[in-house]
């Protein structure tokens, strides 16, 4: 897609000129689009709100005695390896140096879960995982192989659904399902030290069919539930902000942080954005705009011209929240419990704890991804303050960490309530729950023009909640306005001749 956008060599533009695009949001998205469109020779700005550009991709760097110390990922964090247009800009951006594997929820051993006992080491925690999916099967009588397969894509869904989704779905493991994974030889699909774990990303990958009979509302879930559970994901190794830094070191055009639009009237052959900055309000003609912010922000400003299936998509499309939190600590003290990486699936507020490698001065000290939760999860945690979310953050992730109760092992804490920050009301589009048929009418409802407005983001794509999706949309947008012109002349020169021919 990106080659053929572009090898279009910009025709549009020899037949139409230089286009001038505005592009509202210095996301990823925002700034893909302008990055595209300027290679295609058009002119391009980007009004941002916030202070910096990024968006959603947020890395929070700890400082110690002034220096620049480890860093938390309060942001998106990693990137399945098939998402080849991620991977195109992070080689085409001089990043590919950078690209390490990330380690995953279940992917250590001597990480923890939790089970009716207590907390069991991954390792360990086959024996109980099967025993407790079991207790709640009608028929028990499936071969070893098939019982450690449901009891670990049971385990894997509680620990990535928050819990309100996971106790409305988690029965559709069923004996479908289970009949079928029964004539199945699953040898090949054991993993861990001690083969008692299933590769689930790898089995589905190679049984198609299995795939298709998931139920439709929850193919999106299971997509996404084996995108953050497989093997093959990656990160950037200094942190996943070089990836827009890089992008805005590359565009020409002038990008003004600190700018916030509060009104957009779709005018004949022009958008006008209302923008404030500091004290002052001022209204600004646009030839072209991109609004590449999420629909929560768009809902709460004037908005003038739209017609009423769009305003409807723009209120109504949902947004997940997610809260992370983070601690700098004195040393990598899981290290010494015998955690090389990976992430706990700890339960309770706290839902998920990663386990960040060391790459800097080990002197400096470690992070610790405390939590990381998503959906009412996220939002019950957001509600709290700063200090009280904090506070019982680290209070119940002592119960598996004792550690954390020595005295200075918390040098720092960093937090961020996707849900509640000003410039996202929310984390992403999570289109769990969905047929297929429904998660494409709202995306095309949701990237469909307004004349000359434009939208992209990761809520217009058909991958929601990655950074590929917002990459997706982004080069789409790109395409839709280099063509504009062109597709709006062919249109009145049907219109026009059909006109004439019923005259005649």
């Amino acid at each position: 897609m990106v080659a053929a956008l572009r090898n279009s060599g910009g025709s549009d533009s020899a037949i139409n000129g230089q286009k001038r695009v505005t592009v509202i949001g210095a996301g990823i998205a925002g700034l893909v689009t302008a990055y595209e469109l300027e290679r295609l020779g058009h002119r391009v700005e980007i009004i941002e709100a916030s202070p910096d550009v990024g968006g959603r991709i947020d890395t929070h760097r700890f400082a110690v005695d002034g220096r620049p110390g480890p860093f938390a990922e309060l942001g998106a964090m990693r990137i399945p390896a098939g998402h080849r247009l991620t991977r195109h800009y992070i080689a085409e951006l001089g990043l590919q140096d950078q690209v390490h594997r990330f380690q995953t929820l279940f992917s250590d051993d001597h990480a923890y879960l939790p089970s009716s006992g207590g907390y069991v080491r991954v390792g360990d925690a086959h024996e109980t995982l099967v025993k407790e999916f079991v207790a709640g099967l009608p028929n028990r009588q499936y071969r070893e192989n098939t019982l450690l397969f449901g009891a670990w894509l049971d385990a894997t869904i509680r620990a990535v659904a928050p819990r309100q989704f996971y106790d409305g779905m988690h029965n559709e493991i069923g004996a479908e399902l289970l009949d079928l994974i029964d004539g199945i030889d699953l040898t090949p699909y054991r993993c861990g030290s001690s083969g008692n774990r299933i590769d689930l990303h790898a089995f589905y990958a190679d049984h198609p069919l299995i795939r298709s009979l998931c139920p439709p509302h929850l193919e999106r879930f299971l997509d996404d539930v084996l995108d953050e559970t497989g093997s093959n994901i990656i990160r950037l190794r200094s942190g996943m902000d070089m990836l827009p830094r890089r992008l805005a070191a590359q565009i020409r055009g002038p990008i003004s942080t600190g700018r916030e639009v509060v009104g957009i009237e779709i005018q004949q052959d022009s958008v006008l954005l209302h923008v404030r900055h500091g004290a002052k309000t001022i209204a600004t003609s646009c030839d072209y705009v991109v609004c590449t912010i999420p629909f929560t922000v768009l809902r709460a400003m004037r908005l003038v011209g739209f017609d009423q299936d769009k305003l409807d998509i723009v209120h109504q499309t949902k947004y997940w929240p997610a809260t992370k939190v983070a601690l700098h600590c004195r040393e990598a003290f899981w290290k010494k419990d015998g955690i090389s990486g990976g992430a706990s699936f700890t339960g309770q507020h706290v839902r998920q704890t990663y386990y960040p490698p060391v790459d800097g001065d080990p002197a400096l000290g470690a992070v610790l991804l405390a939590s990381y939760s998503i959906g009412p999860d996220a939002e019950a945690l957001g509600r709290l303050s700063e200090a009280e979310r904090n506070a019982l953050i680290i209070r119940e992730l002592s119960e598996m960490h004792p550690e954390l109760r020595a005295p200075g092992m918390i040098l720092g804490v960093a937090s961020r309530a996707w849900g509640r920050h000003r410039w996202s009301l929310g984390a992403a589009t999570v289109r769990w729950g969905q047929g297929a048929a429904l998660r494409e009418s709202e995306r095309r409802e949701a990237v469909r023009p307004q004349r000359r407005l434009f939208f992209a983001g990761e809520h217009c794509s058909s991958k929601p909640a990655w950074i590929e999706g917002a990459i997706e949309s982004a080069i789409d947008a790109a395409h839709e306005i280099e063509w504009h012109e062109l597709r709006a002349d062919r249109e009145f020169a049907t219109t026009r001749s059909s006109r004439l021919g019923k005259l005649a």
